[in-house]
């Protein structure tokens, strides 16, 4: 029997120190919209994890659907809900709000149109206040870039040249000409950061 799972590797490294921060900046009730939910493992440990939050995942990608919707069939969770065809770049969105947004590891894996439309999705769909958390490596001005990181970079560029790490200045700068103020950047492991934007 074909089974549609698929399985992220650094899932398990990365999901619950990513958790951890959900907890402190996440709202203790609403709707959660995953952007680029990939396997959709996230997708499940959060909403086993966050009860009370209604969790929607979405992916652009039909065999990331799939997935989406064999691992949330195997949890049987009642807050997750069935993964919605979305590509971050449209102007056109499934939803037309949600309490916060989460995007994981899509910036640097997409052209940086995606990241204007994620910026403008979140102008549109949260309320004041609400979060837009981003988990992911970045460019920092203030200090060099890890040699891990450079050597991801160059893979990435060769793989797509629309594709690499983005500057966090120029994602903030973005964020902020649609209406978001960045509230936080978090130390991850493996060198990578959680960053907190909330719409003003």
């Amino acid at each position: 029997m074909h089974d549609a799972r698929r399985q992220a590797p650094a899932v398990a490294r990365n999901r619950d120190a990513i958790l951890r921060v959900l907890h402190d900046v996440l709202p203790p009730k609403g709707l959660v919209l995953e952007i680029a939910s990939g396997t959709g493992e996230h997708a499940v440990h959060f909403a086993r994890a966050l009860p009370e939050l209604t969790w929607q995942p979405t992916d652009p990608s039909p065999e990331a659907r799939e997935s989406i919707s064999a691992w949330r069939a195997e949890a049987q969770l009642d807050n997750l809900s069935e993964p919605l065809e979305l590509d971050a770049a449209s102007a056109e969105w499934p939803l037309d709000r949600a309490d916060a947004i989460l995007c994981i590891n899509m910036i640097h894996i997409s052209p940086w149109e995606a990241t204007i439309g994620l910026m403008a999705g979140a102008q549109q769909l949260l309320s004041p206040g609400a979060p837009l958390v981003l988990y992911g490596p970045y460019l920092r001005s203030d200090r060099p870039l890890e040699p891990s990181n450079a050597a991801f970079d160059a893979d990435l560029k060769a793989r797509d040249p629309r594709w690499g790490l983005r500057k966090l200045d120029e994602v903030t700068d973005m964020a902020k000409a649609h209406g978001l103020s960045r509230d936080g950047v978090v130390e991850m492991p493996a060198n990578n950061l959680t960053v907190i934007f909330r719409r003003c």
